[in-house]
């Protein structure tokens, strides 16, 4: 059985983490809003050179080319066959009603949307250790998972930075400006009784159980 869900959370609330653990044991594929954007620019496709020419202007993508190419990928044979796991998108109400209406012209339907909560000093907490890669984007932490080499990417050999917004006072306002745009969002799914909202303090290996236990897998 396929699993078809949207996770959402701010950064440091483990999105991440649960991702990668439902992909490997379920096989749904991970669509992140912000990865499929960089692969579209970097093929340099129509959708993606549209989305490049608002961006360079410093504007936001507008909604209706987000959604199209979240449905590139949606539309795939794989994606149609083993599920996804949406990751960063929906961000706004209206992006998720235009997700609802072009989900149902394509008779895909959702399984559940699922809000990771935690309390706001373990996000800070998390983010303030957060170094991140600057070519391959693989996210390391100070004490959780520190790389084999200091200041160098497991991955690539590259060098690894502190991101400028992740220290606790710049944290604290990205959280709050997270919810104050993505709780219509959750009450939005609510509303369709399609929410599940989990404590994500807990062990990944918790969180991703609650989530199954709730599909009935």
């Amino acid at each position: 059985m396929s699993v078809r869900l949207i996770l959402v959370g701010p950064p440091g609330v483990g999105k991440g983490t649960q991702s990668q653990l439902i992909e490997t044991r379920t096989g749904a594929h991970p669509l992140a809003s912000g990865v499929i954007f960089r692969a579209e620019i970097d093929a340099e496709t129509d959708l993606g050179q549209l989305a490049k020419s608002y961006i360079d202007r410093g504007e936001l993508v507008p909604n209706g080319v987000t959604i199209q190419m979240m449905l590139k990928r949606l539309r795939s044979d794989e994606v149609r066959r083993k599920g996804f796991i949406l990751d960063g998108f929906p961000r706004t109400v209206r992006q998720a009603e235009a997700l609802d209406e072009e989900l149902e012209k394509e008779e895909i339907h959702l399984d559940v949307v699922v809000s990771l909560e935690v309390d706001e000093e373990i996000v800070v907490h998390r983010l303030s250790g957060r170094i991140g890669c600057t070519r391959c984007g693989e996210i390391y932490h100070r004490f959780n998972k520190p790389p084999k080499r200091e200041g160098f990417c497991d991955k690539c050999n590259s060098p690894l930075l502190v991101r400028e917004d992740d220290n606790p006072d710049t944290i604290r306002e990205r959280l709050r400006v997270f919810w104050e745009n993505t709780k219509p969002v959750v009450d939005h799914y609510e509303s369709k009784r399609l929410a599940l909202h989990v404590d994500a303090s807990k062990d990944p290996e918790d969180v991703y159980r609650q989530i199954m236990e709730h599909l009935g897998r």
